[in-house]
Order: C-alpha cells, then sequence, then structure tokens
C-alpha cells in the first residue's frame, strides 16, 4: 500500500515537472484518486495516453521503456516463459541475445514477477534486463503464444522447398499433401478456428494469395494470409480429410471431418466450391462434446419461455421456428428435440445436413441428387410409426402441404421458414397454396429469433446515450407494453446504454457471445379465428401487442438496456 501511494506521488510529479499537469490538478488527484484509478483518470482527464504513462514509470524505476509495437517475436523466444506464467505475472521475453534474455514487465512493483522469471534464468543459465512496456504492448505480446500467423509461418518455411509457384504435377501433389508441413498447416488453421469460437472457417483464393477468414460472433473477419501457391495442396489435404475426390475439381462436393481437439470432439461440415481459378472451402465447425444448447442458454426466458414451454408439450401441431440463415433456428430445434427425446416416442427428422448428432433419435439426411428430398422423404417417415417429426426447412409448397397434414393426423412437426418476423409466416405459408383454414387448426406456435452479440464482460462500460439514438430507442421503449418490461427496467434507464471498450479477452472488439432476441407468438382461440377466416391478418400483430407479448425489437431494446448486449447491435439485427 506504502509502496503504490508512493508512486502515485512520483507520477503526478513527473508530469507537474514536465508541465503536463497543473499544481491544482495534480493536488486533486492526489486527493481524489486512488492508485489503481490514476491511469485512467491521467488519460480520461488529462489528455494523456497509456504510453506517456508508461515512459513516466520508466524513468521511476530507472527502466529501460519499450513498445514491443507489432514485433513478432520468435515462438522459441516466447516459449522460454509458460503462457500462464507470462499471462499471470504480466512478463514477456521479447528478444534473446546470446544466454541474455530481455523481459518486459507492466508492473515493475510485483516482486513475484521478477522472482518467477529468475528462477526460471538461473535453472537455465540465462542473464535478464528487464524493461517496462504497457499492459496494451503486452497483451500484443500475450496473443502471440502459438498465434495462428506464427505457427503456419514456421510450417511454410520448412515447407518452401516443396512448393512450386506454378500448380504442381498430380504425383507431384500427392507428395505435398502428405508432407507434414501442410497437414500442420491445416491442422493449425482448424485448431486455432476452434480456439477463436469460430462457427465457419472460409479457404478462398484471391487476386494473389489465399485467404483465410473465420466467421466470430456472426461476422467475418480475415484470420491469415498465404502464398497463392499453397493454395492447391490445402484444398487437397482437406478433401483427404473429409473423404472427398482429390481430382473432381467442376462440382462442389460435400464432406465431413472429425477431430479431437483440446480433448473435445469437433465435426467439421467441409463444402467445396468451384470458382473460376480455384476452389473455396467453407467448413461449418460444431462442437459435439458441448451437447444440445437449451433455451435458456440461448437468451430465452421470461413469458416468452413460458410460452415455449406450454407448446411443446401439445400431444400434436406445429411448431415453427423463422428467421434468415445464422440466427439459430436449428439450435432451437434441438433444444426442442432434446426435452422431447423420451423412450416411448418415435422422433425421426429430416435435415440438411444433419448438424448434432441426438442419442434415440432417428436422423436422415436429405440427398436431391438420389431425389430423397424433404417432401419425398416425409412421405416416407409417414410410413416409420412416428410421433414427432422434425423437417429442417419447408422450402416448397409440396413439403408445407405434407407437414400440415401429418400435423392433422395426430403427429407433432417442428420446422423452420425463412421469414422476417413470427407473423409473416402466416401469409408465407398461404403463398405456398395450405387453405387458411388448415394453418389455423395446426399451427400452435410460431418464433421468430436473431442472434445477437453480447458486451465482453471484462470491458464493459455504460456511456450516456447518444443522441442520435434518443428519440428511436425511446419510440420503441414506449411501444413495449408495461407488464412485459422487467421491474428494473424504466424510463430512467434511457439516459444509459452499455458497450465493450475492447480489450485483449475480446479481440478488441467489444463483444464476446451472442444471445437470442425473440418473439413468441402463440396461436390462441382469437388468433386462430382471424386465420380461420383469411381475412385481417394484420390484426394478428395488433392482438399479439395487446396480449402483453413482445416483438424483436422490443426485446432486443430491453436486453440492451439491461446491458447484455448494445442498441446498435438491436437496430441492425432487426432492420427490414
Amino acid at each position: 500500500m506504502k509502496k503504490t501511494a508512493e508512486l502515485k506521488d512520483k507520477i503526478l510529479d513527473y508530469f507537474l515537472t514536465h508541465g503536463q499537469l497543473t499544481a491544482a490538478e495534480a493536488n486533486q488527484l492526489r486527493l481524489e484518486v486512488d492508485f489503481v484509478k490514476l491511469e485512467q483518470a491521467l488519460v480520461k482527464a488529462q489528455n494523456l495516453t497509456e504510453e506517456d504513462i508508461t515512459k513516466a514509470k520508466a524513468v521511476i524505476f530507472n527502466l529501460p521503456y519499450t513498445t514491443l509495437g507489432d514485433e513478432r517475436v520468435p515462438v522459441s523466444i516466447l516459449n522460454i516463459f509458460p503462457k500462464d506464467l507470462a499471462e499471470n505475472y504480466q512478463m514477456a521475453v521479447f528478444a534473446k541475445d546470446d544466454n541474455l534474455l530481455k523481459v518486459a514487465l507492466v508492473d515493475p512493483l510485483n516482486l513475484k514477477a521478477r522472482e518467477a522469471s529468475d528462477f526460471i534464468a538461473r535453472g537455465k543459465n540465462y542473464r535478464i534486463d528487464y524493461y517496462i512496456a504497457s499492459a496494451s504492448s503486452f497483451h500484443k505480446i500475450l496473443q502471440q503464444y502459438g498465434s495462428l500467423k506464427t505457427e503456419v509461418t514456421e510450417a511454410l518455411k520448412i515447407a518452401e522447398n516443396k512448393f512450386e509457384t506454378e500448380e504442381p504435377s498430380e504425383d507431384k501433389m500427392e507428395k505435398i499433401i502428405k508432407a507434414a508441413p501442410i497437414s500442420k498447416m491445416v491442422s493449425v488453421i482448424l485448431k486455432h478456428a476452434v480456439e477463436s469460437r469460430a462457427s465457419d472457417v472460409h479457404i478462398e483464393p484471391t487476386t494473389g494469395e489465399t485467404r483465410v477468414r473465420y466467421r466470430v460472433d456472426g461476422l467475418l473477419q480475415t484470420s491469415l494470409s498465404l502464398p497463392k501457391y499453397v493454395h492447391p495442396a490445402i484444398i487437397s489435404r482437406i478433401k483427404v480429410m473429409a473423404n472427398l475426390k482429390i481430382d473432381e475439381t467442376r462440382v462442389p462436393q460435400d464432406g465431413r471431418i472429425r477431430l479431437n481437439i483440446n480433448n473435445k470432439d469437433i465435426d467439421f461440415r467441409v463444402s467445396t466450391l468451384p470458382l473460376y481459378s480455384q476452389e473455396k472451402v467453407v467448413m461449418r465447425i460444431l462442437d459435439t462434446s458441448k451437447g444440445v444448447s437449451t433455451w435458456e442458454d440461448l437468451g430465452y426466458e421470461g413469458k416468452n419461455l413460458e410460452l415455449m414451454y406450454e407448446n411443446i408439450l401439445k400431444p400434436h401441431g406445429m411448431f415453427l421456428v423463422t428467421g434468415p440463415t445464422g440466427s439459430g433456428k436449428s439450435t432451437t430445434l434441438y433444444a426442442a428435440l432434446n426435452l422431447l427425446n423420451k423412450e416411448e416416442v418415435n422422433i425421426i427428422t429430416l435435415e440438411d445436413p444433419v448438424e448434432y448428432y441426438l442419442t434415440g433419435v432417428n436422423q436422415s439426411q436429405v440427398r436431391p441428387e438420389v431425389k430423397f428430398t424433404f417432401a419425398s422423404g416425409l412421405r416416407s417417415i409417414l410410413r416409420q410409426d412416428p410421433d414427432i417429426i422434425m423437417v429442417g426447412e419447408i422450402r416448397d409448397a409440396e413439403t408445407a402441404e405434407l407437414a400440415i397434414h401429418a400435423s392433422l393426423t395426430g403427429h407433432f412437426v417442428l420446422s423452420t421458414l425463412h421469414t422476417n418476423d413470427a407473423f409473416g409466416a402466416i401469409p408465407r405459408l398461404i403463398d405456398m397454396k395450405i387453405e387458411p383454414f388448415l394453418l389455423a387448426s395446426t399451427l400452435n406456435v410460431i418464433i421468430a429469433q436473431r442472434l445477437v452479440r453480447t458486451i465482453c464482460s471484462e470491458c464493459k462500460e455504460s456511456m450516456p446515450m447518444p443522441k442520435t439514438l434518443i428519440a428511436q430507442v425511446k419510440e420503441i421503449f414506449d411501444s413495449i407494453p408495461k407488464i412485459s418490461l422487467p421491474k428494473d427496467i424504466s424510463e430512467e434507464n434511457l439516459a444509459t446504454i452499455y458497450h465493450g471498450k475492447g480489450c485483449a479477452h475480446c479481440d478488441n472488439t467489444g463483444y464476446k457471445g451472442r444471445t437470442a432476441i425473440e418473439e413468441v407468438l402463440s396461436i390462441n382461440e382469437e388468433i386462430k379465428n382471424i386465420i380461420y377466416s383469411g381475412s385481417g391478418l394484420g390484426k394478428v400483430k395488433e392482438i399479439f401487442i395487446k396480449q402483453g407479448m413482445l416483438t424483436l425489437k422490443q426485446d432486443g431494446i430491453i436486453k440492451a438496456l439491461e446491458g447484455r448486449t448494445t442498441v446498435e447491435e438491436i437496430l441492425t439485427a432487426t432492420k427490414e
């Protein structure tokens, strides 16, 4: 405590001496701000940077200052200190000269950090020169531990003599894809995709290079660029792993890879696509070790969750989930199947493709190339004595008609539909030539959902509501039925919103993870009568709101005001 108080005084004296603080400002900070919050106060109020403060500490401790910057540290040097030790003590080796190590410290007062580094150095006969670095600089170095670029670059160096700038011959290609560097490169790309929480990996040729992109929390981001001449070898290696034909480059192919990564069973759903010059590969990542998410995991709660459970217990009828691609529809249906999965019922699914394997559920994958479609598959399923049927997607009038008739004959049918909201599902099915009276008799519930990014818990902070958003947010808030508002949310909450400022924990995006926003349209008698009449379908939304239910936008704004996501995410996800 005494040491931090002394350091606080020395930092303030430094900036006072250098004319970056007035005596009054320094005295005010001495009295009002403790050491832990001093750096934040100097950055916020005095227009000083984190690096300015680190330079001051360097002078005070008589240590050389280093920015570290974007400098790449060789893996062999970085790994002198194990990652967990470096992270715990906020120190890293950033250079080595014979037996002299250059070690960057964030906190020179941390004696345990020096003791740990000295212990390692003695054991390996190293000497140490200490430097001081900012927390931001240190995190850049920390991110290099086992980084994608570092590991792939090292594999590339080993393999350089094996590659040709022109596309290799068939015989040479076979040798290249079996070579350790290519196997290592592909393995590292897949491993880092899993560790980055990516849902998809894109490997695609561009004009002068091969680009590797990961989709994280719904957004694609470039993670790696490789020389274009390695592209055929990487694609061929993936084809081998997925049991696809290496020499077939004219038509798309689909396959699957199963790997154990970090003691987790991971499935990669592989899809190739011929482009003008080369092939592109996209891999959907499915972590089978996680098990099936629950509705609560997805973000369902309150009245919406009650209605979901109420409708899943009905003996027959239709349970529909709507939304665009990537909105989590399949995950919601898998959660439903997991609840329904009991020994006394026969559950059969038709999927394209099967994403998660559920023990006790009969899962079938459609294969249009052999005329096994959703429609033909549904006809076959009805001869298999099913109690519960899940159809991956209602894409056409024939599938819609068969699904409706299955639910009319005592089956419980779950499926998905592409519409913008729950209300749009009714006219969409009518457009597919389904009679309104059949819809009124079979529809139990229609759920619309979107996935929005959640704010990173490590760097979340509040801020005043921007003037540009006030009117828009207030309009949505005022439309929310009062009975649907959580007890801790009122108009006072409109003054403040939340965002993530960005940190190492979230790769400086301010977001980590996703949650669902949803609207649950439970088909009661009043709504059934409107559907049955086939006219005045616009009234369905009026009744829905009158009953105190929440639209996508309303549910989203509540979650933004609670600090789970941002207003910008909600407005983007619900844009019509």
